[in-house]
């Protein structure tokens, strides 16, 4: 559920956790918008009175010019996820750089996220000029259907710290996860003291 420090000691330009004193979780989404699940995210969201950064697919965004506003029109920041959620390892550099760059046509944002986390050296060299490359320190996997929410929930408190950045998906394949873990984390992070933070 947490990656292990390997990663960002070798990648330490990369936002892995956000270095504060305070009591603040860095709340992201992944994959949307989408309007089977954008929606009820941003429900859940305004009835914590929290906010987060959602890393949105450009194709997406595309599809549903007026939900990626309302994202924005309720108060919470976007990130760029490629335009076509592709695997960096697949392509050239030359390649990815531009499916992220034809993304950002519609995606007004200098941070970025990797699909699936995952890039080559030259890819997050090449964007590092660009963009602020966000990772994470908790990911949920609310996307794999094998995990139950409860097993999901659990592992979120074990592996919370001031600071993390905490990905959830705002997609069909976590909206059963998402939808119910979601509020019962957000309600657990207030009982904590827990605030929220954008990126």
């Amino acid at each position: 559920m947490q990656l292990s420090r390997i990663p960002s000691l070798f990648f330490p330009s990369l936002t892995w956790r956000v270095k504060t004193c305070s009591k603040l979780i860095y709340l992201t989404f992944d994959d949307g918008p989408v309007p089977q699940v954008t929606p009820q995210v941003l429900n859940i969201l305004d009835a914590f009175g929290w906010r987060a950064t959602f890393f949105c697919v450009g194709e997406n965004v595309a599809k549903h010019p007026d939900l990626y506003r309302e994202v924005l029109a309720r108060g919470h920041r976007t990130g760029n996820h490629s335009y076509n959620h592709i695997r960096g390892f697949r392509y050239t550099t030359d390649e990815y750089v531009q499916n992220v760059k034809k993304a950002s046509e519609i995606i007004q944002s200098k941070l970025f996220r990797p699909p699936h986390g995952r890039m080559t050296f030259a890819q997050m060299k090449a964007l590092h000029k660009e963009y602020d490359i966000v990772m994470w320190d908790v990911i949920t996997r609310d996307y794999d259907q094998k995990k139950s929410p409860e097993r999901i929930l659990k592992a979120i408190k074990r592996n919370l710290r001031k600071g993390s950045v905490v990905v959830f998906h705002d997609s069909l394949k976590a909206k059963e996860n998402v939808l119910e873990v979601l509020p019962k984390a957000l309600e657990f992070w207030k009982s904590e003291g827990y605030d929220w933070g954008l990126l």
